[in-house]
């Protein structure tokens, strides 16, 4: 390492942030990435530990000791490519990962991680301002075809490998915009969708072709498919040498209590997507506010915390934020080091406000002339890994808005029903990820990736599988790749 005493001599640097009043009020990301003198210090704190545990941490395999060492050198050129090696979208994971790195840095045993992520934010940040990133198309074309089902980060990655094999890759969406959670879920002050149209002009200028407002599978429903066509799985296979499903987990886990059908309680993305849409300029979006609302969050996730922050920018008159499971702990080192601990984490739509609240459960919802207006709750203690409720611990509080953000139990079923793909235990469709026939389905040249596979969970992994499925497709047509894993 090029400073071999650095984590001795300099302390962790946060990226600087907008102060909170001002973020409050707009839609735009409110955090810089560091300065190139500030990256370097970061760089510095890298360890000469011997095993990187934070590359075994990190879902994708990053060769963060590598790019750290070249960001202490300056070297950013090199820093991109070998930042590129093997993360197809580092401003996506720079921004809205929640760095599983950091936890396995060797010296989260007992000081504070290297900033891992800063550095990853600005190692990309700067290749796009220095116009370091440019597409990289085939030299030769195979003639094969594949087509990927669904343009979030596993399918793009996955449609961008592929078209870098020389295979012509085809996007199907059934969005009016690319991107999947990237474009509607997360967001905007999270993560500028300005960010996938210019990581998506790359894809198509390396021959990626991306068609929207295109469902597979199913009848075109749901905000922003009005206008969708309709495909027939059995013509996709026809017409094409492989499908690889990549879509995301879309099935949102319910609350079936008393009152669930109130006016007033939605799914939070039925919540999150539309203020995407006002950002994004388009008219007609359905008129669902936190405006003046008391606002209850119930899910103690990342969608719960976007739902937070959101709802503060509408300017709710409280929010309210519940999760069944106890109040985690927040020790100041990792204590199941290098693996991911279960620790009480505050985000930044938490410091902006919201009162949080655990081991509550939500009995019913109340309301008057069909519209919530309250909820009825319930402390809990948890005894043996098992909940119980404490006796005359129930309460009420005013519910004007009620968000269901309690995560996603498995991919919309028709889709995986119309290819005949045999499913897991959890409604996920089936696939090994290692040995021969990884990333394989139960149907005929039908591949899958990402959420889809694995069940909900983060953009890392998305990517990871988009890229080791692509390979998998390479051999499957090829008999053999080059493609990394």
């Amino acid at each position: 390492m090029g400073k071999v005493t650095g984590f001795l001599e300099y302390q962790r640097l946060a990226e600087a942030a907008e102060p909170i009043e001002e973020r409050k009020k707009h839609y735009r990301e409110f955090v810089l990435h560091l300065s190139d003198e500030e990256a370097k210090v970061q760089g510095a704190r890298c360890m000469d530990c011997g095993t990187p545990f934070c590359m075994s941490g990190c879902p994708v395999n990053n060769v963060i000791p590598d790019f750290n060492d070249l960001v202490f050198r300056q070297d950013w050129q090199q820093a991109i490519e070998t930042l590129h090696s093997t993360n197809n979208f580092p401003e996506f994971t720079g921004r809205v990962c929640p760095a599983p790195c950091e936890e396995a840095c060797v010296l989260r045993i007992n000081n504070d991680a290297v900033g891992i992520k800063s550095i990853e934010h600005a190692i990309i940040d700067k290749a796009w301002e220095a116009g370091w990133v440019a597409p990289q198309p085939a030299s030769h074309k195979t003639g094969k075809r594949v087509a990927v089902v669904g343009s979030g980060p596993a399918g793009l990655a996955c449609a961008q490998q592929l078209a870098r094999a020389g295979h012509e890759a085809v996007v199907f969406e059934k969005n009016d915009r690319p991107g999947g959670l990237l474009r509607y879920g997360i967001p905007d002050f999270k993560l500028e969708k300005w960010l996938i149209d210019r990581r998506l002009a790359q894809l198509q200028s390396e021959g990626v072709s991306i068609r929207t407002n295109h469902v597979v599978g199913e009848a075109p429903v749901g905000a922003g498919n009005a206008d969708a066509v309709a495909l027939d799985p059995a013509t996709i296979i026809d017409e094409f040498d492989a499908v690889v499903l990549a879509g995301g987990a879309e099935q949102p886990r319910d609350l079936p209590i008393p009152g669930r059908d109130l006016d007033g309680v939605h799914f939070a993305m039925q919540f999150l997507p539309l203020q995407n849409r006002r950002v994004a300029g388009d008219t007609g979006v359905k008129d669902l506010w936190a405006t003046d609302k008391h606002v209850v969050v119930i899910g103690g996730g990342d969608t719960g915390s976007d739902c937070v922050g959101t709802s503060n920018r509408h300017g709710a008159k409280s929010v309210t934020q519940f999760e069944l499971l106890p109040m985690p702990p927040d020790p100041e080192r990792n204590p199941v080091w290098p693996y991911w601990p279960t620790r009480l984490r505050t985000s930044s739509s938490h410091e902006e406000g919201v009162a949080r609240d655990w081991s509550v459960a939500t009995k019913e919802f109340i309301g008057e002339n069909g519209r919530v207006t309250a909820l009825r709750g319930v402390r809990l203690e948890w005894r043996d890994g098992k909940m119980h409720e404490i006796l005359d611990s129930e309460f009420t509080l005013p519910a004007d808005l009620v968000l269901l953000a309690m995560g996603f139990v498995s991919p919309v079923q028709t889709l995986l029903d119309a290819f005949g793909v045999a499913k897991d235990p959890r409604g996920n469709a089936q696939a090994t990820t290692e040995g021969e026939g990884c990333y394989v389905t139960s149907a005929p040249k039908v591949f899958t990736a990402g959420d889809m596979r694995r069940g909900q969970s983060l953009v890392v992994w998305a990517i990871r599988e988009g890229r080791q499925c692509a390979r998998a497709v390479d051999e499957f047509l090829m008999g053999s790749s080059e493609l990394p894993r």
